[in-house]
């Protein structure tokens, strides 16, 4: 989905039959753990690493017994993570922006969704049961929101992997719209560390 156009998502709803729609949700928590004791976490972010050794956000193509997108990616969830994400609902309230490429004909819906600490703990503890997992999903990761002092381990080197379609874009947006790093931070590793 790389190089695809943001759309409103009444547009991308009224696209017609010829289109797929693929939703995905990022999933975090607030954390306040400290890395070696003294570097604060302050959250929990979820993201997958997927069946074709690139990073990207649980959540997967809407099928036609959904009755909504929503539907379709809660569904999603639970064969990716397993029965923990039958504890929340991904809502319409959750949604970020939509992005539509022109091959394939797919639109990609992203979601960000706020839990709890222990319900994010719960996902991370069962998603080696899901019916997924080892398939389509080869692990959970967490996305590093710190910069260590070299100035490139933490999310620096986080964001030097190889990302799925729009997902680097959409955790570095909603990172800073959701107000999950320190403020400036994102601007500057826009710039200092392109997309692969």
């Amino acid at each position: 989905m790389a190089g695809g156009r943001k759309v409103e998502l009444a547009e991308a709803l009224a696209l017609g039959p010829g289109w797929r729609h693929a939703c995905h949700a990022l999933l975090y928590a607030p954390d306040p753990g400290l890395l070696f004791g003294r570097i604060p976490l302050r959250y929990a972010v979820l993201m997958q690493m997927r069946f074709d050794g690139r990073l990207g956000f649980p959540g997967g193509f809407v099928d036609a017994q959904d009755h909504s997108l929503e539907d379709g990616l809660n569904r999603e969830l639970r064969e990716e993570l397993g029965e923990a994400a039958s504890a929340f609902c991904v809502e319409r309230a959750d949604y970020r922006s939509s992005h539509a490429g022109a091959r394939p004909r797919v639109v990609a819906h992203f979601y960000a969704k706020r839990l709890t600490l222990e319900q994010l703990e719960a996902v991370e503890a069962g998603a080696p049961r899901a019916k997924d997992h080892g398939l389509e999903v080869l692990g959970l990761v967490r996305v590093p929101l710190y910069t260590l002092r070299d100035g490139v381990g933490g999310l620096p080197a986080f964001l030097e992997n190889s990302f799925i379609g729009a997902a680097r874009e959409q955790l570095l947006e909603a990172l800073q719209d959701l107000g999950l790093l320190e403020s400036g931070s994102v601007s500057s590793l826009k710039t200092s560390s392109a997309p692969h």
